[in-house]
């Protein structure tokens, strides 16, 4: 388990270091602005932070525990739709059971590290795009 966790930790922090750095280097034509690489930085640790937290917190809240499913949840009414639909029981591999796997096991190294990769890349390029400065047209 703990090789794993650094496994993730580094292909999450290569990923998001590069594209934090393409950031900074595109940046480095003005050293007084320096906007879109802090704000490609505050975005990687957003996305990323959704990532290792966000996903499993908002999964929990629907429903998906590691309990099972909760009782009168929005995942007990997805899990009712589907046993309706495929005549009385969840299909493996349909939604349902996919995000109660993940709720209740939580997600893969290899899923974790390529959520996190994602959501860390597109907060950083997010980020640098919102803080780049405008400058006014010169005359």
């Amino acid at each position: 388990m703990g090789t794993r966790v650094v496994a993730v930790a580094i292909i999450t922090l290569l990923i998001t270091g590069s594209t934090i750095g393409g950031a900074a280097a595109k940046d480095r034509r003005s050293e007084k602005d320096n906007g879109s690489a802090i704000g490609a930085v505050i975005g990687a640790t957003v996305g990323a932070g959704l990532a290792v937290v966000g996903v499993p917190v908002f999964l929990g809240a629907l429903g998906f525990t590691g309990a099972g499913i909760a009782a009168g949840s929005v995942a007990a009414k997805m899990m009712s739709a589907a046993a309706i639909a495929n005549g009385g029981g969840v299909a493996a591999g349909s939604t349902v059971a996919v995000l109660q796997s993940i709720g209740a096991a939580g997600l893969s190294a290899g899923a974790q590290a390529g959520l996190t990769a994602a959501l860390g890349s597109a907060g950083a390029a997010t980020g640098a795009q919102l803080t780049e400065s405008k400058k006014p047209p010169s005359d």
